[in-house]
């Protein structure tokens, strides 16, 4: 045997070796996955839709996968400071995003200088569900309805404000503000329930609230529903009017997945997407998610990418045809 051919072998033989050792590792790591605490980054304050959310989801995992979901709260600037930070992680799988559309696809549209990518910069790792909004005003407001409101802005010409506390509530008040012709002032908050606090102390005069919230709101006599932004009238609260049914055409709906710094190794990926899918299937989470309005929508990993990237596209649609400029 020449030496040439020795030593060739020998670095084939290395090469397996060098291989076998790498898939060890991963099949190992899959397998101790977690090792400790999940960091379930959320990007809107407790109390919120995601932030609740989010912790009965965490809960199922934590049983499933032997360690605790920890729920860590970092609103502002539209989500994009909580989806830095899980951008910054280490990409192996205990810091994870668990974020509405806002963060994960419509800052594109709605930030000048998004400091991310969310197509390249995140590992797709399980969808959870979506929903709708819900226009509310207090309790005891004028308008009765959502006709009632148009006239009342109209005659009242800049003088009405609406709150926002997720990109789904803005796009909603400037959709609401092009198809009835109005121009309601819009006011950012850092949630919706800041928002919701302002309406009840008088601050604003309406706002667009998740349907768990509002459905509370409602209950407690506190505040009214005039409709919701889905395209037709929410089972959960069937007495509630669509929007669309006096604006045509409005159809706003917000979604909630989970996302991990780019680079997770694709064991940890699929171990995670399993347990959030058997997670989504249970009777007991299925019930608690539908308490705030939310239908879950398991998807693939791959599905997962795929469905970011046509949200992206969607709404810098919605954003420009809602004539919202980039902030």
């Amino acid at each position: 045997m020449t030496l040439k051919r020795t030593e060739l072998l020998k670095a084939g033989v290395l090469a397996i070796g060098l291989s076998l050792v790498a898939l060890t590792g991963s099949l190992a790591q899959a397998q101790t996955y977690p090792s400790r605490a999940v960091r379930m980054v959320v990007p809107f304050p407790p109390g919120t839709a995601t932030d609740l959310a989010a912790r009965m989801v965490g809960q199922q995992l934590s049983v499933a996968l032997g360690q605790p979901f920890v729920v860590e709260n970092k609103p502002g600037a539209g989500g994009s400071i909580a989806a830095m930070d899980v951008i910054r992680s280490a990409p192996d799988g205990h810091t994870v995003l668990f974020s509405s559309n806002s963060a994960i696809s419509s800052n594109v549209a709605l930030l000048k200088k998004i400091p991310y990518d969310p197509n390249t910069d995140f590992s797709p790792l399980a969808a959870i569900g979506d929903n709708m909004l819900v226009l509310m005003v207090k309790s005891n407001f004028p308008a009765r309805n959502v006709q009632e409101l148009v006239a009342y802005i109209k005659q009242r010409p800049g003088k009405v404000s609406a709150g926002y506390g997720s990109s789904s509530s803005q796009v909603s008040i400037a959709i609401f503000n092009k198809l009835a012709g109005v121009d309601a002032l819009s006011v950012p908050y850092k949630g919706i329930p800041l928002a919701v606090n302002d309406v009840l102390g008088g601050t604003l005069d309406f706002t667009f609230v998740d349907i768990g919230n509002a459905m509370a709101q409602a209950k407690g006599g506190n505040m009214r529903a005039l409709g919701v932004t889905s395209a037709k009238r929410n089972a959960l609260v069937p007495d509630w009017p669509a929007i669309s049914e006096v604006l045509p055409g409005f159809d706003i709906t917000a979604w909630f997945a989970v996302v991990g710094p780019a680079g997770l190794p694709r064991d940890v990926v699929d171990k995670f997407n399993a347990a959030v899918k058997n997670a989504l299937a249970q009777p007991e989470l299925k019930d608690k998610l539908a308490t705030i309005g939310l239908s879950p929508t398991p998807m693939t990993p791959e599905q997962l990418k795929a469905f970011i990237s046509a949200e992206i596209v969607k709404w810098t649609r919605i954003v420009k045809d809602a004539n919202i400029q980039p902030e």
